[in-house]
C-alpha cells in the first residue's frame, strides 16, 4: 500500500510540488531580470542554470525530455542552461512492481499475465515518458513492452506551459532566436509521441524505408500485445554504444559503424523526407556483426520535399560561393526577409555544419567537430544574430539540429575516420524532388500514415 501511495495516489501531490519548485525557480529568474535590466544588478546565469537543473533532474515526465531536446539545439537557450541542461539523466526512476502489474492490466486486461510465459518486473529501461520490460510469449519469443507511464497528456500540457514561460523570460533578455515556432514544433512532436499506435506506423514506414539496408534490424509490432499507451515489438539482442566502445573495438569496426548509423538515418530523409529526431544512445543497439538495431520510433518527422531540396542546396551553395542559391536554400526552408548581414551569419553557422561533407577525403570527425570550436563558434553567431537583430527559425529544425548534433556526438564517441563526402554524394547525387514527394506518399500508403499528414509536407 506504501508502495501504492507512493507511486499512484503521491504523483499528483508530487506532481504540484514538482511545478511549484519549477514556477519558483522561474519566479525567481523573472525578478533577477528585471533587476538586471532596470537595477543594474548582475545575474549569476550559471547558478540560476544549476538550481532549474536541479528542479527539472530525476523526473519522469516531458519536461525533462524537452530539456534534453533543447540543450542540443544551437542558441535555443543561453550556454549556460543549455550545458546545466544537458546534464539530465536519460534514464528517470521505474515504476514499482505493483503499479506496473495495475498499469499492464489497465491495458492489456486482468489475464494479461496468463498470455505470457514471462515477464520481468524490473524494467530494462526507464525514460522520460516510459519504461521498457522484457517478456516472453507463450511461443517462447522474447518481446520489448514499451509501458506508458500515467497521465502523460496531462503532464505534457503542464510543462509544456513552463516551457513557454522559460521562453518568454529567454525573448526578454535576448532576442537573438525567436522561440515561437520551436515552441510549436516541441509541442506537437511531444503529443505525437504519447500515441504508440502511431509509433507502430513510424515503425512500418521505416521498415519500408529501410527494407533494402543490411545494416540495420528493426523489431516486428505485436499489434496482439499492444494499445494506445503499450507498444510491444519483438526483442532485439544487441550492446549499447558505451559498453562496445569498452571492448576498444578496432578503427576499422568504429569507421563501419559509423557508415552505417550515418545510412540509417539518412536514407530515410533524402530518398522519403522523413528524419528520426532522437539519435539517443538509448534509441538503439550494436549487433556482433556491427549492424545498428533500431528500436524507438516516437520522435519522427517528415519533411516537405522543398526543405529536403533546401539542405542540398545549401551545401552547394556553400561549395561554390554560390549567394543566391544559398539565398533560395534558406527561403525554400522557410526563412523570410534576410538581407546580406543574416545571409553572412548563417553562413557561418551553415559551413561549420557541412564542413564533413564538403571535403573529399577521409578525415577524423575530432578534426571536424571540435567541441570548444563549436561553442566559440555559436556564441559568435549568437552575438551576430543579437547585433542584426535577431532571426525566427523554422520550426522543423528543432529535429533537424537534434539529429545532427545527437549524431555528430555520437561519431565523436566512435572517434570516426570516414570520407562524409562520398556517403553524403550517394544519398544526394540522384536527388529529385517530385521522386521524393511520389516516394513519401507510398510510403505513408504502406504504413498507414494519415493521407492529410503527407499533403501538409508535400
Amino acid at each position: 500500500m506504501a508502495e501504492q501511495d507512493g507511486r499512484d495516489g503521491g504523483r499528483v501531490g508530487g506532481r504540484i510540488r514538482r511545478y511549484a519548485r519549477v514556477t519558483s525557480t522561474m519566479t525567481g529568474l523573472a525578478a533577477r531580470m528585471a533587476g538586471e535590466r532596470y537595477l543594474g544588478i548582475e545575474i549569476d546565469r550559471a547558478k540560476h542554470a544549476a538550481d532549474l537543473r536541479d528542479a527539472l533532474g530525476g523526473l519522469k515526465g516531458p519536461i525533462m525530455k524537452v530539456a534534453q531536446i533543447l540543450s542540443t539545439i544551437p542558441d535555443a537557450l543561453p550556454p549556460e542552461y543549455a550545458e546545466e541542461l544537458a546534464s539530465l539523466q536519460a534514464d528517470a526512476p521505474a515504476m514499482g512492481w505493483l503499479f506496473t502489474r495495475r498499469r499492464m492490466a489497465a491495458e492489456l486486461g486482468p489475464d494479461w499475465q496468463q498470455r505470457l510465459k514471462s515477464f520481468s518486473r524490473e524494467a530494462v529501461s526507464a525514460a522520460s515518458l516510459g519504461q521498457v520490460h522484457q517478456a516472453e510469449d507463450l511461443d517462447g519469443n522474447l518481446l520489448a513492452m514499451k509501458l506508458q507511464y500515467p497521465d502523460m497528456a496531462t503532464a505534457i500540457d503542464a510543462d509544456l506551459r513552463q516551457l513557454r514561460l522559460v521562453f518568454q523570460l529567454y525573448e526578454r533578455y535576448d532576442s537573438a532566436i525567436s522561440t515561437g515556432d520551436i515552441y510549436s514544433e516541441l509541442s506537437e512532436r511531444l503529443r505525437e509521441e504519447l500515441d504508440y499506435r502511431r509509433e507502430a506506423a513510424n515503425l512500418a514506414l521505416y521498415q519500408h524505408m529501410l527494407r533494402d539496408e543490411t545494416c540495420v534490424r528493426l523489431p516486428d509490432y505485436r499489434a496482439d500485445m499492444s494499445s494506445d499507451r503499450l507498444l510491444t515489438m519483438s526483442w532485439l539482442e544487441g550492446t549499447r554504444v558505451m559498453p562496445f566502445l569498452e571492448t576498444r573495438p578496432s578503427q576499422e569496426v568504429r569507421n563501419e559503424i559509423a557508415k552505417n548509423m550515418f545510412r540509417v538515418w539518412y536514407v530515410p530523409f533524402y530518398f522519403y523526407g522523413v528524419i528520426h529526431g532522437d539519435p539517443h544512445l538509448g534509441n538503439y543497439s550494436l549487433t556482433e556483426d556491427n549492424r545498428i538495431n533500431l528500436m524507438d520510433f516516437g520522435s519522427i518527422r517528415l519533411f516537405r520535399p522543398s526543405f529536403v531540396g533546401g539542405v542540398i542546396d545549401l551545401y552547394r551553395a556553400l561549395r561554390d560561393q554560390d549567394e543566391a542559391l544559398a539565398v533560395h536554400a534558406y527561403e525554400s526552408w522557410g526563412f523570410h526577409g534576410l538581407d546580406r548581414e543574416a545571409i553572412e551569419v548563417l553562413n557561418m553557422w551553415a559551413e561549420f555544419i557541412y564542413a564533413p561533407l564538403l571535403e573529399d577525403r577521409v578525415r577524423p570527425i575530432q578534426a571536424l567537430r571540435n567541441g570548444s570550436a563549436g561553442r566559440d563558434l555559436a556564441g559568435k553567431v549568437h552575438g551576430e544574430l543579437k547585433r542584426i537583430g535577431g532571426i525566427r527559425p523554422p520550426r522543423e529544425f528543432v529535429l533537424m539540429d537534434r539529429a545532427a548534433v545527437g549524431l555528430g556526438s555520437v561519431f565523436m564517441h566512435l572517434g570516426a575516420e570516414v570520407n562524409w563526402h562520398t556517403l553524403f554524394h550517394e544519398l544526394i547525387d540522384d536527388f529529385d524532388r517530385q521522386k521524393l514527394a511520389t516516394r513519401q506518399r507510398e510510403a505513408a500508403i504502406i504504413a498507414g500514415i494519415p493521407e492529410e499528414l503527407v499533403q501538409e509536407v508535400g
